[in-house]
Formats: structure tokens, C-alpha cells, sequence
């Protein structure tokens, strides 16, 4: 297995390339969509949305020059994490340049074969990473965010020209986004593998699907997707397709309602369905949990490398989001803390 680090589009630079090389990773997991500042925090305060979408720069030429940019620091680029909501709102939300934007993205999707990019996670959702409140909830009263249903409301409507909590247009509102049923978002869904799925087969590109967070049955009116331990079994059954994988964040799965995180990721490891991995920890789950330091969650990190280990997985972890240290650079910090404990895990 290999370790890799996320860096956010304003942190694609010499300097977090350096950090990156100092911690010892070998990969690097890229979102070139634009939702935190060049200093992220785990969530942003004082604002309604994550900002608003960014679709510059997707082309063949942009993937293989951070592909050389990251090569100078012997790093290898694992996956672009995440499509632009502006490339994807109404493949999402059924509107009408749905047909237009599936035509956006295979073509993206064939840059990226172009340039060598192995993979691309994505998160069908409407409602996107939603309810979070942060706290201090991590040890040490380390700032982290954590997931408590009764205190949100769960039903305030999405406004017009927001999904995946992000904007699409400079104005949103007056009006709110119309409701989507459990059936509708399977249905859009599976729609959009038998489109994608064959170019990016071809393409020699894995399309690897993050599990809904928070994984409830639904927020904001909008029912969620991929928010059990089955519905992913379903996503694959969608499509047999060797390019249909997991974007599997262990935190989710484990803040999930039902199922043994342990035997669910041994099965998926054995069927090659994980495109990589985001190798966090929580306490908790569904209506209620924390999102806390790797080595003090509900999982056993040292039992999850060893079912890794045992059912042939060999691709990337990334640490994923992680609680902030008290200091003045806490990202930073957080990160090499989770990276420095999970290089020890490998080389037990």
C-alpha cells in the first residue's frame, strides 16, 4: 500500500508539494475544485455554502503539467477528487443541460486518460457534505466537526442555483431546489454510470464513488445515495464495469447505521472495488458522531491495514480530513500526525 496526502486547488504549489516530500508520501490526491482558501479549515464558518464552483482549467494540458509539477517532488498524482459542481449540477439535479454537461465531463474524463491520471473520485449528491457543526471533539479539545441530527433542521430547503453545497451562479434563490425521492436520485444515478462508465473504461480511468457524508436517508428534502454498507453493493451491481469503484472513506462507512466495517471492506477489497482509500477515524454513528484523531476512533486502524493487507489491497490511503492541532499551522499538523501513524501501521 502507498500514502498519499489531499491537496486543495490553492494549495497546488512548491510549498505544500515540499511538504508533501517531507512527510514521505508517495501520492498526492488532487481537488481542483475551488471550496477552501489556500488555509483550510474543516469547516466554513459564517457562510452559507463552500463558495462558488470553479470549471477552469479541466483539460489534458492542466493534468499533464501538475502531473510534471508533482513529478520534481517525486510525487505521483493518485486521482482528481471530485468533478466542479459547475460541470455537473444538472446531471445531478435532472436539468436541462444535463445531456450537454455528461458530454462535458466524458470529455474530461479522456483528458485525464490522456495525461495518465488514473482516477477520478466523485460524490453523487445533491445535498453534498451537509450538517457538520464544529467542535472541540478530538482529544485535547482538538477542533474537529462532528454530526448531531436534532441539533439542525433537516428539511431547510436548497436554494436555487446551489448543490453540493456549493453555488453554480452568482445569485442564489428566491426560489428553493424541488424535493428528490430515493427512487429519482438511483435512477439519475445509474443513468449517469451507463454514460460515463463506458469512456472512462476506455479511457484507462477508475471513476471511484465516495459514500454519502453524513449518511443519513436524507437531508434537505433530498434523499442520499450511497448511505449503507448495502447501498454500495448496489452501486456496484449497478455495473460490472472494472472502472465502477469505491472512493471508500472509512469514516463513513463506519458512521454508518448497519453493517461490520471490517467484513465490508475485506469483500470489496477481494473484488478490486476500491479506488482509494480515505483512511480516517470517528466515534460514533448516524444521528450522532465525531470525527476524531486516527489513533482514538470507534476503528481498530491497526486490525483495518491488516484486512487490507489480507485481501490484496495495494493502492492509497489518504488521511482524509483530520482535527485540527493547537498551533499555528493546524491542518498542517493534523496531517502529519495521521501520516506519521499510519506509515508506522504499514511497517508493523
Amino acid at each position: 500500500m502507498k500514502i498519499g496526502l489531499g491537496l486543495y486547488r490553492r494549495m497546488l504549489n512548491e510549498d505544500h508539494y515540499r511538504f508533501a516530500q517531507q512527510l514521505g508520501v508517495s501520492h498526492v490526491v488532487v481537488h481542483l475544485e475551488d471550496y477552501f482558501s489556500a488555509d483550510p479549515k474543516l469547516v466554513a464558518e459564517g457562510r452559507d455554502n463552500w463558495g462558488t464552483s470553479c470549471a477552469e482549467d479541466w483539460t489534458a494540458e492542466t493534468f499533464h503539467r501538475l502531473k510534471a509539477d508533482l513529478a520534481t517532488h517525486d510525487l505521483e498524482l493518485a486521482a482528481i477528487e471530485n468533478f466542479a459542481v459547475a460541470h455537473w449540477y444538472d446531471i445531478l439535479l435532472d436539468g436541462p443541460d444535463r445531456d450537454a454537461q455528461i458530454e462535458h465531463l466524458k470529455s474530461i474524463v479522456r483528458a485525464a486518460g490522456q495525461a495518465g491520471v488514473p482516477c477520478i473520485g466523485y460524490n453523487f449528491s445533491v445535498t453534498g457534505v451537509w450538517g457538520w457543526v464544529r467542535g472541540p471533539f478530538a482529544r485535547g479539545g482538538a477542533m474537529s466537526v462532528g454530526f448531531d441530527i436534532d441539533r439542525i433542521d433537516r428539511d431547510a430547503p436548497i436554494p436555487e442555483g446551489m448543490v453540493w453545497n456549493m453555488a453554480y451562479r452568482d445569485r442564489l434563490g428566491p426560489k428553493s431546489q424541488r424535493p428528490v425521492s430515493s427512487d429519482e436520485i438511483w435512477l439519475r444515478y445509474a443513468r449517469f454510470l451507463d454514460e460515463l462508465l463506458p469512456v472512462a473504461e476506455e479511457a484507462g480511468v477508475v471513476l471511484a464513488a465516495h459514500p454519502d457524508d453524513p449518511p443519513v436517508d436524507s437531508l434537505r428534502m433530498t434523499a442520499k445515495l450511497i448511505n449503507s454498507h448495502d447501498a454500495y453493493r448496489r452501486a456496484f451491481e449497478l455495473s460490472a464495469s472494472p472502472a465502477n469503484k469505491a472512493e471508500l472513506c472509512l469514516g463513513c462507512l463506519q458512521e454508518m447505521a448497519d453493517g461490520d466495517i471490517y467484513d465490508t471492506v475485506a469483500e470489496f477489497a477481494r473484488q478490486d472495488r476500491i479506488g482509494y482509500i480515505h483512511f480516517r477515524n470517528v466515534r460514533g454513528k448516524v444521528p450522532n458522531y465525531h470525527e476524531v484523531f486516527i489513533d482514538e476512533g470507534d476503528i481498530d486502524m491497526a486490525r483495518m491495514i491488516a484486512v487490507l493487507k489480507d485481501n490484496g489491497y495495494d493502492g492509497v490511503l489518504i488521511p482524509d480530513h483530520t482535527p485540527e492541532l493547537h498551533c499555528n499551522a493546524p491542518w498542517h499538523a493534523g496531517k502529519a500526525f495521521a501520516i506519521g501513524y499510519m506509515k508506522a501501521l504499514l511497517a508493523r
